[in-house]
Parts: C-alpha cells; sequence; structure tokens
C-alpha cells in the first residue's frame, strides 16, 4: 500500500510550523518552504528530509521536549505524502496521537491530528479512508474543534478550519465564510498566520460570492503541497 496518494492528507498540519527553539528556524523554513513554495517533488522532498534530519537531532538531544516530537511527526507525514509511503503516514499518525496525549491542550497538535483525519476522508472519501488508514471524519472534527477552541485568537486555526470545511462540503459556504471572516480579523503575530491569512484573503471572494465549487477548487490549490509538481 505504498503508492496511495494522498493529496490533501496534510491540509491542517501546518500548525505544528510553530516557533520552536529546540528545532529552530531553519527546520521552521524548510518545511514552510517544502509546503508552499512552488516546486517539483524532488526539491520539496530535500527541503523535508533537512528538517527532519533538524528534527531528530533535537529529539536526540532532549527526548523529552514535545515541539521537536512533533515537528518530526510533521515532517514524516510529509514525506509519507510525498513519496506515497503508507508507513510514513501511519508513523506520523502514532505521532500526532503522542503528541495530544502529552498535551491536550496543544493546540497545534489537535489540528495536526484533525488534518490527518480529515486531509485523507478529503482525498479518498470516509469509507476508503476509514478502511486503508483508520481515519475518521468524526474524530477530524473533534479534534478541528478542539484546535480552535485552544488557538482561534490565531489567525491560523480558523484559516485552516475554513479550508477543511469548504473541501469537505462545498455546499457549506457558510460555514467556511464565517471562520475565513474569523481568520481575517484573528491575531497574525507569527509569519505562518499572516501567510495563512493571505492564502484565505484568496479565497473570501469567492466564499461572499456563494460559489462553494470554485472555492473548494482554489482551496485545493492553497494547501500545503498544492503547487508542488
Amino acid at each position: 500500500m505504498r503508492n496511495m496518494g494522498f493529496r490533501a492528507l496534510t491540509v491542517g498540519l501546518l500548525l505544528a510550523l510553530v516557533p520552536c527553539p529546540a528545532v529552530g528556524q531553519d527546520a521552521l523554513e524548510l518545511l514552510t518552504n517544502a509546503a508552499f513554495i512552488p516546486s517539483d517533488k524532488a526539491t520539496a522532498l530535500s527541503r523535508i528530509d533537512r528538517a527532519l534530519k533538524q528534527a531528530e537531532v533535537a529529539v536526540a538531544r532532549n527526548p523529552g521536549d514535545q515541539e521537536a516530537h512533533l515537528q518530526r511527526a510533521l515532517a514524516i507525514s510529509y514525506r509519507g505524502k510525498l513519496a506515497r509511503d503508507r508507513s510514513d503516514v501511519m508513523t506520523a499518525r502514532e505521532g500526532f496521537e503522542a503528541a495530544v496525549v502529552a498535551n491536550p491542550r496543544n493546540a497545534e497538535a489537535q489540528m495536526a491530528l484533525a488534518g490527518w483525519h480529515l486531509g485523507a476522508v478529503i482525498e479518498v472519501g470516509p469509507l476508503v479512508a476509514r478502511a486503508v488508514l483508520g481515519a475518521s471524519k468524526t474524530k477530524g472534527f473533534q479534534a478541528l474543534d478542539r484546535a480552535l477552541a485552544l488557538g482561534g485568537d490565531r489567525a491560523s486555526f480558523p484559516a485552516l478550519a475554513s479550508l477543511h470545511r469548504i473541501l469537505l462540503d462545498p455546499a457549506d459556504v457558510a460555514g467556511a465564510l464565517r471562520l475565513a471572516e474569523v481568520a481575517m480579523k484573528a491575531s497574525a503575530t507569527t509569519p505562518i498566520d499572516r501567510m495563512l491569512q493571505r492564502q484565505i484573503a484568496t479565497l473570501l471572494p469567492l466564499l461572499r460570492s456563494g460559489d462553494g465549487k470554485a472555492a473548494a477548487k482554489t482551496a485545493k490549490l492553497l494547501l500545503p503541497f498544492g503547487r508542488v509538481r
């Protein structure tokens, strides 16, 4: 099952890219560039590999560093998506679940877990996602709601929630629009927040026009790796 293409599997995972002194800004920049800067797959994988090595060094240095563990899981998830490697995808899920258990109030971990479940459902449908990966739309929305409750004052969380909503249900324009408007008014003190605000600003005109199908199509391009070929 190594060659399953989960194009949207990392839709919610970018929130793990919060500033983390143990991992270092270089790793954060590498993962952000891999996910969002248009490139070819080989270039993106190279960036991911370098970020993963940095995260693993941080984990080896301090096994109790939960942020470094979360960064490692994110990098593995990205690699699994691009390499179409089911074992990486499942390893990433274990990492996200462990991060949530270690700190249930970690909004980034909750959003990462939400993205894992909902991204799989978006890509292959609920039945196949459940049968092949054990992904659950219900579990995804539960984690998404927790992430919003814990970190909704930051633009990143409602922005990614808006992308989830419109991709899962293009008819739910009102729900996606509400979240997008919250994101545009929320705090954007980090580069990730500001970047996702710009992404949502691109989506807003389509949501406001009521064109859910066009909004969903555009949302795919705004996701991690949406412009990697």
